[in-house]
């Protein structure tokens, strides 16, 4: 797989973060010079860190964030990176769908000195967005929907069946006790089955009108998660059979790797390595136990320094099966992804375990693990199986490392140059 050519931003860069220290300024009526006296440094090199021309190491920083009378993590912060992201996605759609040109070299800026207006802009297009893939999953489900064409097909069925039972015991009026007795225990049977068929059928179009239900099973499963995992039986998140199905799998497989590593083991065992239990081989060489389950138990419980990591486990085929985003990494819509990130990677050669810092096109770091294992649930006889899982977090300031950079989906991936690609981006470079 080719290596991309990492970002020319240095590592403890962070985009905006020049914005912010502007934004915070000019809130206090501070002059530029005053804030460069106290932070110890030229009035000049600040105006280039304001206008986002200049990277801000962790001892500049802090300086900054005191003169400034602030926390240094709050400027230091990614919080506007989802929202940033929101408003790539809707440039992309208004470029495609209107011919609309937009500053996309702006939008960071645009965010930072507008969170209110961007927020608002943005959330307007994600309700677009979902109302436009809504109707088109209403049209799609009205016609090619197989749970759908199976129920009625049902439905049709035990009419069919009832008609004829009927038509029988009609039209021969001496019939034979014991056969009597026949068709009469297959009315009972048929019309339970009818019953039955059309109450499902009733709650499933029924769900066609909550416009809370997210488009697919998928979506619903990730909503669930988000909320908390709640009582399958109970969540509202989990409007489709398909969704509470797989959400009940899901969580018969948490329970599965939870009992083979429990949380306190896990635990203990990050504590007790102090700085080295946040490298996922060590913790797993410490407990003996398989690096894909420590990855995933990781990814679950979040003890100590994973409290923001996140998470993605799929199939062979590259099909999700649980999705957790961390903070600042930006997960595409179900079904989609980049060809770059170690998941794929670790899924074309099982076994073996792959280590990438990774960058965002947003300029986020990541240090990110992953590994794919092969099953075989049909034994030796049976096909081989694979099942990948990538655990990632925010990567430290002082990594100075090369970066492997990433996209979220090609469609609105800004990075000119990537060999991974295999549709254009609507956006521009980044």
């Amino acid at each position: 797989m080719a290596r991309q050519p990492s970002s020319h931003r240095l590592p403890h860069a962070r985009p905006l973060i020049g914005t912010r220290i502007r934004e915070r300024r000019l809130s206090l009526g501070a002059r530029q010079t005053e804030v460069a006296r106290r932070a110890e440094i030229s009035a000049a090199y600040l105006n280039l860190i304001e206008h986002n021309r200049r990277p801000v190491g962790e001892a500049l920083l802090t300086r900054l964030a005191e003169a400034l009378e602030i926390d240094a993590t709050e400027l230091a912060s990614d919080r506007e990176e989802v929202l940033v992201g929101a408003l790539r996605e809707a440039a992309a759609r208004g470029a495609e769908q209107q011919g609309v040109t937009v500053e996309l070299d702006q939008i960071a800026e645009f965010a930072a000195r507008f969170p209110g207006w961007a927020s608002v802009l943005a959330a307007a297009s994600r309700r677009a967005d979902a109302l436009e893939r809504r109707l088109i999953a209403l049209s799609d489900r009205m016609t090619r929907d197989p749970y759908l064409l199976t129920t009625l097909h049902e439905v049709q069925s035990a009419v069919t069946a009832l008609r004829s039972t009927a038509s029988i015991l009609a039209e021969t009026p001496e019939i034979e006790t014991e056969w009597r007795d026949r068709f009469h225990a297959n009315l009972d049977n048929d019309s339970q089955r009818l019953s039955r068929t059309a109450q499902s059928l009733v709650a499933y179009l029924d769900s066609f009108e909550d416009e809370a239900v997210p488009m697919s099973p998928q979506e619903e499963v990730e909503a669930w998660i988000v909320a908390g995992q709640p009582d399958p039986a109970e969540a509202a998140e989990l409007a489709s059979d398909a969704a509470q199905v797989m959400a009940r799998d899901l969580l018969v497989a948490q329970a599965r790797d939870r009992a083979a590593l429990p949380d306190a083991a896990l635990a203990s065992a990050v504590d007790g390595l102090g700085e080295a239990g946040g490298d996922p081989a060590l913790i797993a060489a410490r407990l003996g136990r398989p690096l894909d389950l420590v990855l995933r138990r990781l990814g679950m419980l979040r003890p100590g320094p994973w409290a923001q990591a996140g998470l993605i486990v799929c199939d062979g085929s590259g099909a999700t099966l649980f999705r957790q985003a961390a903070p600042g990494f930006p997960l595409p819509r179900p079904g989609e992804g980049c060809a770059l990130w170690p998941l794929f990677e670790a899924l074309a050669q099982p076994q073996l375990p792959v280590a990438r810092l990774i960058e965002t096109a947003a300029g986020s770091r990541f240090t990110a693990w992953a590994v794919a294992e092969r099953l075989l649930p049909m034994g030796f006889d049976g096909p081989a199986l694979s099942r990948a899982q990538m655990l990632f977090r925010p990567a430290p300031f002082q990594d100075d490392r090369a970066a492997l950079g990433v996209g979220s989906a090609c469609r609105i991936c800004p990075r000119p140059v990537c060999a991974a690609r295999h549709e254009p981006s609507i956006l521009g470079p980044a």
